[in-house]
């Protein structure tokens, strides 16, 4: 079993676009197995799901993937999402 929490860890607030840095970050999720690869699959499954709850849980699969990334480490090969147990 595992408890799911979908709230945001850090409000974000953006001023203005930037598309240099944009285009940086994007590099960092790199190549086919990367997390933006693995994240836009989830998503496209998502959006042809009709069931309500498989279309929930595969979203919030990709939003992890997303929320795995971090410019300070080389992009990776994607995971599944690890459970988190209930204490």
């Amino acid at each position: 079993m595992f408890m799911h929490n979908k709230r945001l860890q850090y409000t974000v607030r953006v001023a203005e676009p930037n598309s240099v840095l944009a285009s940086l970050m994007l590099e960092q999720f790199g190549g086919p197995q990367g997390e933006l690869a693995a994240a836009m699959r989830y998503f496209t499954q998502a959006l042809g799901e009709s069931d309500p709850g498989r279309k929930d849980m595969l979203y919030d699969i990709a939003t992890e993937e997303l929320s795995q990334w971090s410019s300070n480490r080389p992009p990776r090969r994607s995971e599944p999402p690890t459970p988190r147990r209930r204490r």
